[in-house]
Formats: structure tokens, sequence, C-alpha cells
């Protein structure tokens, strides 16, 4: 996915959604911006497939070096997938943030919450800030 064609968090998670067999189904990952903050990853929490997270409720977590920070979603719904292998090589995250780095799937409950995410240029705005 391109980063101009994705939804941004305020607090650096984005969501690119597809349809699969007719149900929306967002990807979510971290931004490079918010990986270029962290540095050094050592380690990451990550839900289960079948957990429901919630629009701007922690999902997970991810410690550098420097600190530990929490994921918060995006989106409402269930988690449908979970890239576990990304805990065993978090370099890949910047590698390349917006497409093998992806952290979760979820099939969204109400696809109307992606109007309130920041657009990408509201999120590049708000990052130079």
């Amino acid at each position: 996915m391109k980063p101009e064609e994705l939804k941004y968090n305020p607090s650096h998670e984005w969501v690119g959604v597809t349809e699969e067999s007719g149900v929306k189904v967002g990807t979510v990952g971290i931004t490079a911006f918010a990986l270029e903050q962290l540095t050094d990853l050592v380690y990451m929490a990550l839900p289960k497939v079948g957990q429901k997270v919630t629009t701007g409720q922690e999902f997970g977590e991810v410690e550098s070096v420097k600190a530990v920070s929490p994921l918060y979603s995006p989106v409402t719904g269930e988690v449908v997938a979970v890239h576990s292998e990304l805990v065993d090589r978090l370099e890949s995250l910047a590698a390349d943030p917006y497409g093998d780095g992806w952290i979760i799937k979820v099939k969204l409950a109400d696809p109307s919450g992606l109007d309130s995410l920041l657009t990408f240029d509201q999120y590049q705005k708000q990052c130079a800030e």
C-alpha cells in the first residue's frame, strides 16, 4: 500500500482498507516517522487472532532501547490476522513499514470510523509541527 492511500491515527498507526469476500478488512501498521523516532526496536507485543480491538484503545506495544510505546488501534473490529513473524525480525518494520511491516489485520465493525482518521497530508502536517 502507498502511504498516500492510507488513513492515520495521530499516535502514528496507519490503516489501509481492502475488501475480502465482501468484508472490509483494515491492515494496521506503524508509520515510518514513528519508527525513526523509536530507533532500535527490541520487543513487540501483539494481540491474538479473534481479539476485539477498539478505535483509540491499546492493542499491543513496541519497545525500543529508548522507550516502550503502546500501539493504538485506528479501527474497531476483530483481529483476523497477526504478523507474528515480525516479533523475531523487528528490523523488517523499518525496511518496509507500509508493506511487509504490517502488524495486524482487523475485520471492521464500522467502516465509518475511518472518517475521523487523518489523511496522509494531515498526518504529514502533524509530523512537521
